[in-house]
Formats: structure tokens, sequence, C-alpha cells
């Protein structure tokens, strides 16, 4: 085969590798997130991302078939990296409250803050339909769970009741959104949610619930 050829051949265009359906996954939420972040949640549809992402339509409906869907797969992925930020930290903290209400406030807030202005919009949008309602709520009894277990060592009774737990993660996510929004800043976000947590824990100290 002469040089020519050889060069003929290697100026050929590739044949586009086809995508697994883990990468075509991630691929679809990176686009999806970078719309929430330009265009806002209400401009979150399957034909819009498909469009987005160069796809066609039964593409994205064969990953998520819906919007909420869709809208569930994104908060689950913002959780599973809250989950493991706060996991990783906990492990390497030392066993005392005030660094375990630090690793807790500072992992909330980076978290929401990593994922930037998208998760607001993404958690307002949860509470349009019973169904999405349902995943967020079971996501937060998870993380309250894992707040009420890193806690409880630190009050007299072991525990610590459920509704100062809602009353935390309601402080938690409001103080967050205003740092995503820059109505704060993040450090004032964890500070004032470190304050909540020991407050929570104390009164949980004095009264035994």
């Amino acid at each position: 085969m002469s040089s020519i050829e050889t060069r003929e051949q290697d100026s050929r265009p590739q044949p586009r590798r086809r995508m697994s359906r883990e990468e075509r996954q991630r691929q679809l939420l990176d686009v999806a997130w970078r719309l929430v972040r330009e265009e806002g949640t209400e401009a979150l549809t399957l034909g819009r991302l498909a469009e987005q992402a160069g796809v066609t339509k039964p593409v994205v409906y064969d990953h998520f078939s819906t919007r909420p869907g869709l809208l569930a797969a994104l908060y689950q992925e913002f959780d599973a990296r809250q989950t493991a930020l706060m996991d990783a930290a906990l492990q390497t903290s030392k066993p005392t409250l005030l660094e375990t209400a630090t690793v807790i406030a500072s992992s909330y807030v980076d978290c929401v803050l990593l994922q930037g202005n998208e998760i607001p919009g993404v958690i307002a949008a949860l509470a349009s339909s019973p169904e999405l309602e349902k995943i967020k709520r079971e996501y937060e009894a998870i993380f309250m769970n894992k707040c009420r277990m890193a806690l409880s060592p630190f009050t007299r009774e072991g525990s610590i009741a459920p509704a100062s737990l809602r009353a935390m993660l309601g402080a938690a996510e409001a103080l967050s959104h205003a740092a995503a929004t820059g109505e704060i800043t993040p450090e004032q976000a964890q500070d004032e949610l470190f304050e909540t947590i020991i407050a929570m824990v104390d009164r949980s100290a004095r009264s035994g619930t």
C-alpha cells in the first residue's frame, strides 16, 4: 500500500463510537443540569433535553420516561453526592459535638454550592406533584436519620425529636438557598446552620427529647 493510500485512509472520517447506556445517561444528566442553570427548571422538558443533547426524543424517553422521572434523577444524583461528601467528612472528623456539627453544616452548604443555583429550582419543582414530593421526603428522612445518628451521642437520652430534625433541615435548605443566590455568604450560611445544630442538640440534652 502506497503512502498516498495510507494518508487517504487516515483522513476518512472514523465511525463514532456508540455510547454505553451509562455514558449516555451521564451525558443527558450533565445537559439537564446545564439547562436548569442557564434557562431555569421550567425550560427542562424531555424534548428540550433531546434537542440540546443532540439525540432523538426516544433516546431521552428510554432513560427517563417522564419529566418527573428526570427531575427525580437529578435530585437523586444531588442527594448521592451530598451523602458521599458528608460520610467522608464524618469518617475523618473527631467524635466531638463541635466537629460533628461543623461537618454537617459545611457538607450541606458546600454540596448545594457545588451544584450551584440549579438545585433550589429542582427542589422547588419536586413539590409540583405528589410523586416527586414523596421522593423528596424519602431522601430527607434518610438525611435526618443520618444526622440523628451522628448527633444523638451528645444528648442526654441519646435521641433527638423528629420535629427538631425537621426544623434543622428547613434551616439548612433556606440558608443554602440564600448562599447559592448570593443573598448571604457561604460562611454565613455554614455558621448559622452550625449554631442551629448546636442549639438543637443543647435543647435535646436538657429536655431528654
